[in-house]
């Protein structure tokens, strides 16, 4: 979707993905009426929104490291599926999708946990050879596993992680 009116770009369409697959738990658990109030921005949506309404940011908007062109402290939440893997500088990503987070917003990331998916420690992946990192939740390990929380208290001024799950 763009950001003027909503509309499908580039032939765009919506297509189930990650987000889809997980709706029905993340009803169950309140994820929406919690997480997703407000104005909010999908980055990396792939045709596949959080919500509806939802800002959707894809390869046709620009560099999702960069979000050039959105203004600071627009947003209410900013989520992200399965998109940051794929990205060369995950601090960069993080900071700018923090840039455009309100005071007291939702930055919501969703991301393979290496030990789940990948089921080993070095890249390249098995799956998808686009991975340029794998995560852990709770720690680094070097050189190919980044720790989400680790990540985050380190370059997000101001964070307070509210719910990590591995699901």
């Amino acid at each position: 979707y763009n950001l003027f009116g909503h509309l499908p770009l580039l032939g765009r369409k919506r297509s189930r993905g990650e987000t889809h697959k997980a709706r029905a738990r993340r009803a169950r658990e309140g994820f929406f009426e919690r997480y997703c109030r407000g104005h909010g921005l999908d980055v990396g949506y792939g045709g596949d929104p959080v919500v509806p309404g939802v800002v959707g940011w894809d390869f046709e908007h620009g560099d999702a490291q960069l979000l050039r062109g959105l203004d600071d402290r627009s947003f209410d939440f900013v989520y992200s599926s399965h998109l940051l893997e794929h990205l060369p500088d995950c601090e960069k990503a993080l900071r700018n999708w923090w840039r455009v987070l309100r005071p007291g917003g939702y930055l919501i990331l969703y991301l393979p946990h290496r030990d789940l998916y990948e089921k080993k420690t070095r890249l390249p992946s098995r799956f998808n050879s686009d991975h340029k990192h794998f995560f852990l939740p709770d720690r680094d390990e070097p050189p190919d596993t980044l720790g989400l929380a680790p990540l985050l208290e380190r370059i997000l001024p101001g964070l307070r992680l509210v719910y990590c799950k591995t699901c």
